[in-house]
């Protein structure tokens, strides 16, 4: 969401952050993504769960509700020095540098000699030192053999340029979740061992400074058409849009007031406004509020949140106020990560036209690739001709167009020699030859290129919700076609699927992408367990992992996968569908094909009729 980490934003959250977790001892500590930090912080009696991230599209600081999600196989250079320098210290401090969109942490941990250090241990979640285990105690360096360590964690909430950087006692970068090289930017460097600077202030006015004087100065140095709100960010340090657009809509009754608009002595007001908006930072009185589309039975869209009341948006959105700024940022996350109905068919679509165009790309490759092949097939022939010219060199007069033997014509071009006519026509005919060796193997694998796309397109049109479907944006992102592909991302982890499980305790997955096709099949089947496909269709593989692999095929077992088979096929809306049945180590990936392409054999086929899982659940679990 636009400008949500503003200098008030950030203010409000570090004034939460040290009401909740100041003095706190931090206990779990993990990445849940290269760029994003979850910890477990034990402070005032009780357990606060903190996030704080990088992410380009998503920087963030705030309170959870819960402990995120961590993950324990994800190991970096910075993940390493947090657990080393961070996990198990206690949080001596948190503030935000004025007019800065950063927090720092400032923190200290007791550090046991090498020598005497208690040993480790592994708990469920990670691994934690045996001296972190101990109740809360106030830091002090009086325990024999112990040293007192202090870093800071500085968190940047700057757009793109976000970033969370460790620092050592000196203040220099022990890491950072974003290296910034010297090719990256020549003014600021974020790299381990050098001295940590805060990103460089712009040279703007300090807005706290701000007087009825240099306001006039200010408007009577715009232009007319000088949108205002503009203005005051350009000219002003640490003001967002959306203080700026406060601010205006205040003083002249429209956010998106003209310099023009605004009358030589409306200064007072704006000095004013722009005071009061900057008050909080001085009296920590905070209003967390989010703002909704109005007019809606339930509740509307989420289109923006504040740490004061917004009267700009007040005027145009619902607004509801919350007990804390960190409830207010999760609500307006989870309100981007999860698009409007709308957003969510037009993304579907966008997919859809994309793979479609890309289809019918193949099909003209596959209808020049026939057409080669009908030439191919005139290969005797040309060498034929060849032959005949040899034959009758004696015949043929210099400029001659035409030679006729046994009567068949055979065209000749004048400009050439009788002999260089025979070596075109038997040049001609080696191309040809070669041509029809290779076309086969062309036209199968574009054939293979349209199935796939066929697979593609029919796992979107099924995506039941903007998580899987964007999985599968990604796939077709790095595995469209050549001349289409994107510059690929860095791949995400790839998500096992829930198992429907009968009452027996066997296990049917369904995949729900290319790369997820290949994982149930490949990696979560074993070799005697069961692999379903609906037949000659697009589809997802689904397979039964047996309890005991060495009994029987449970036969109802076999007909509910092959209706989900079914259901997630191209030919779900048919009444009986095909689905061939195998077991798993018959199934057999195509060397250099796309991910979810197989072959297979010694199948047989049901004849089912398609049903989702919901259908099938209380069935399976009622046997």
């Amino acid at each position: 969401m636009p400008d949500a980490y503003d200098i008030l934003t950030i203010a409000a959250v570090t004034d939460e952050l040290n009401a909740t977790v100041g003095n706190g001892r931090i206990q779990r500590l993990g990445l849940l993504d290269p760029r994003t930090i979850g910890a477990e912080i034990y402070a005032g009696g009780q357990r606060h769960y903190l996030i704080a991230s990088s992410d380009d599209r998503n920087p963030r600081l705030r309170l959870a509700p819960d402990m995120p999600s961590l993950d324990s196989a994800l190991i970096t250079p910075f993940g390493l020095l947090l657990r080393k320098h961070v996990r198990g210290g206690v949080i001596l401090g948190i503030d935000q540098p004025p007019l800065e969109r950063l927090v720092r942490l400032s923190i200290a941990k007791r550090q046991m000699p090498l020598k005497t250090r208690t040993p480790a241990v592994e708990t469920s979640d990670t691994l934690v030192e045996l001296g972190e285990l101990g109740e809360l105690g106030e830091v002090d360096e009086e325990h024999e053999g112990v040293e007192l360590r202090h870093v800071a964690l500085y968190v940047e909430l700057m757009g793109r340029h976000s970033n969370l950087i460790l620092v050592d006692d000196d203040g220099r970068i022990m890491e950072s979740a974003k290296r910034v090289t010297p090719d990256m930017s020549r003014v600021r460097q974020v790299l381990p061992r050098l001295p940590y600077s805060p990103p460089p202030p712009p040279d703007r006015l300090d807005p706290r400074a701000i007087t009825p004087a240099n306001a006039a100065w200010l408007l009577a140095s715009l232009p007319p058409e000088a949108e205002l709100s503009r203005s005051l960010v350009s000219s002003y340090r640490g003001v967002s849009p959306a203080m700026a657009r406060e601010v205006v809509f205040r003083v002249t009754g429209a956010s998106d007031a003209r310099a023009g608009d605004v009358r030589a002595e409306m200064a007072d007001s704006l000095a004013r406004e722009t005071l009061a908006l900057l008050a909080p930072l001085q009296t920590t009185t905070w209003r967390p509020t989010i703002y909704r589309e109005p007019g809606q039975a339930d509740p509307g869209e989420i289109v923006a949140c504040s740490p004061v009341l917004m009267l700009h948006l007040a005027a145009q959105y619902e607004e509801t106020s919350l007990e804390s700024m960190s409830e207010a940022l999760a609500l307006a996350e989870t309100a981007i990560a999860r698009p409007s109905p709308a957003r969510h068919a037009q993304r579907r679509q966008r997919l859809l036209d994309s793979v479609t165009a890309a289809r019918e790309n193949v099909e003209r490759r596959l209808a020049a690739l026939a057409h080669e092949s009908t030439r191919a097939a005139e290969a005797d022939r040309l060498r034929k001709r060849g032959e005949l010219i040899y034959a009758y060199l004696w015949q043929i007069e210099p400029g001659q167009t035409s030679l006729v033997v046994d009567g068949e014509t055979i065209p000749l071009d004048p400009n050439l020699s009788p002999n260089e006519n025979a070596q075109s026509y038997f040049e001609r005919y080696r191309k040809a030859q070669s041509a029809e060796r290779q076309l086969p193997e062309l036209a199968e694998a574009s054939r293979a290129e349209i199935a796939y796309l066929d697979q593609l397109a029919t796992l979107i049109e099924q995506a039941p919700g903007f998580s899987e479907l964007e999985a599968l944006g990604a796939e077709w992102s790095e595995q469209g076609v050549p001349e289409e592909r994107p510059r690929p991302k860095r791949k995400a982890a790839l998500r096992r699927p829930r198992a429907l499980v009968d009452a027996h305790g066997n296990s049917i997955y369904v995949g729900r992408s290319g790369p997820q096709n290949e994982l149930v099949t490949f990696d979560i089947a074993g070799p005697d367990d069961t692999w379903l496909h609906a037949r000659g269709v697009g589809g997802s593989h689904v397979v039964i992992r047996w309890r005991s692999p060495d009994s029987t095929e449970d036969a109802a077992t076999v007909e509910a996968a092959a209706a989900l088979a079914a259901w997630y096929s191209a030919a779900r809306e048919s009444g009986a569908v095909e689905v061939d049945v195998a077991r798993r180590r018959h199934v057999r990936k195509i060397k250099g094909s796309r991910p979810g392409m197989v072959t297979y054999r010694n199948e047989r086929t049901v004849r089912v009729h398609p049903a989702p899982e919901e259908r099938l659940r209380d069935i399976l679990s009622d046997r």
